[in-house]
């Protein structure tokens, strides 16, 4: 099995119902729940929202205040179109606009906005990443040049 690998992705959130009704607003489908947690299978891995005082007190830090800022979660997408339309469909659930989608300049498209808790999402298309049918992302092989 190898250590490059993330099989679980949890946000703390303030307010579950409403963190679930955006993720759900965004085309999301919660596959299990329980008391303070929901959980959401992706393709390869699971997201889970986690109420933010019971996961602090999970970590060993109750009482802790859990930042949001310093981590970046991303979805790519295939066309600028698409980026577009994840854009407008996160403000109209409720995010917060951080940077609306532009040309970027390593040669993409790409925009951020924040979630009701402030975790922050990229969404972009990377012409060098083409992804899988399924939406996947694997990165290319290196560039003789680049090794």
């Amino acid at each position: 099995m190898t250590p490059q690998r993330v099989t679980l992705i949890t946000l703390g959130v303030a307010d579950l119902t409403r963190s679930r009704r955006f993720y759900e607003a965004l085309g999301w489908r919660a596959a299990a729940a329980q008391d303070g947690v929901v959980f959401f299978q992706m393709l390869g891995s699971v997201m889970g929202l986690f109420d933010l005082k019971a996961l602090a007190e999970d970590q060993g830090r109750a009482g802790a205040s859990l930042g949001t800022g310093a981590m970046t979660l991303a979805q790519n997408f295939a066309t600028r179109a698409e980026v577009d339309a994840a854009w407008d469909d996160a403000l109209r659930a409720g995010a917060t606009a951080l940077k609306a989608p532009r040309d970027v300049f390593w040669g993409g498209y790409s925009g951020y906005y924040a979630d009701p808790d402030g975790h922050v999402w990229e969404i972009a298309m990377n012409p060098f990443w083409p992804l899988s049918a399924d939406g996947s992302l694997t990165l290319p092989p290196p560039d003789a040049n680049d090794a």
